[in-house]
């Protein structure tokens, strides 16, 4: 089993022919909601990436979600993937987790997120939800639920003898020992760069892969676009070519090749075939609109 721990919010997207400027108003195209939210997304990537088969890999996840009509609908269309809900908590008064998201017409976003329900997961949601962990062969998170939470999942999961996959996404600090509890680390260059504490700007991935497993994380996987992959791995250093495609939305890409993987490891693959996975998922994402409708199945990709 894959459990994914963290966010789940509506998307709120807007197409725009470019970004605009301080206090500029352009007119937009077309406006969608479309369930999103990074952990939500990783969960349905997880899903839809390990396949129909006998024997793939059932998923869960654990957040919350408002008592509004985003939450109702949010929880649907994990239901629909075939995503355990049973710790999915729906909290009274509070409202559902959004994400306000600006596409142009280059397929590059700008994302707001307000966290609403996503900032009231607690360490005793995790507590509640000790049972499901302990049936998980990987456990998945990223950073836009609260750190404490955060930290408190990945020791329980680390305690439990669990693979950890860390998207440490947004970029956010890190307290000190938890890289050293983390089995994947996979970050963007951005991010990358400030849990290694330089510049992203002429930052090399050899370098900040280097620099992160310094800091404690075993396998550090750097996500690079249109660049590819760098992965700082047990058994080395690799560099993985990314394929090319015309980009339509970027929305949810890097949560596509994280479920890609995920899926990919928790299937038996090993670790190269893994990435693969991911990046001929998170291809196929950005040459389709909006985070969940973008992520593909497993059929999809052969």
């Amino acid at each position: 089993m894959i459990v994914v721990i963290g966010s789940i919010n509506m998307d709120l997207v807007l197409r725009v022919p470019r970004m605009p400027l301080p206090g500029e108003t352009l007119t937009g195209g077309a406006f969608r909601t479309i369930p999103g939210g990074k952990g939500a997304n990783q969960a349905v990537a997880c899903a839809r990436l390990s396949g129909k088969v006998a024997g793939a890999q059932q998923v869960a996840m654990v957040g919350c979600v408002g008592d509004d009509a985003f939450g109702a609908t949010l929880r649907a269309a994990l239901v629909g993937d075939g995503i355990i809900d049973s710790h999915i908590t729906t909290l009274p008064g509070v409202a559902s987790g959004i994400a306000s998201i600006l596409v142009d017409d280059n397929g590059q976003n700008s994302i707001v997120i307000a966290g609403g329900a996503n900032d009231l997961l607690s360490p005793a949601h995790i507590d509640a939800a000790k049972e499901l962990i302990e049936q998980a062969d990987i456990v998945v998170l990223q950073l836009e639920t609260p750190m404490a939470t955060i930290v408190h999942a990945i020791k329980l999961a680390r305690s439990l003898g669990k693979t950890v996959v860390l998207n440490p996404a947004p970029a956010a600090s890190l307290p000190d020992g938890v890289l050293e509890l983390v089995d994947y680390l996979i970050p963007n260059e951005i991010e990358a760069a400030m849990l290694a504490g330089v510049s992203p700007e002429g930052a090399d991935a050899k370098a900040l892969a280097a620099a992160l497993q310094k800091l404690g994380s075993d396998n550090v996987i750097i996500t690079l676009g249109s660049k590819g992959v760098h992965a700082a791995l047990y058994g080395g250093d690799f560099t993985f070519p990314a394929e090319v495609v015309q980009a339509v939305d970027t929305t949810a890409a890097g949560d596509t090749f994280i479920g890609g993987f995920v899926a990919g490891l928790a299937s038996g693959m090993d670790e190269a075939e893994a990435i693969q996975q991911g990046q001929r998922a998170a291809a196929w994402s950005v040459t389709k609109p909006g985070a969940q409708t973008s992520i593909p199945h497993l059929h999809e990709l052969f």
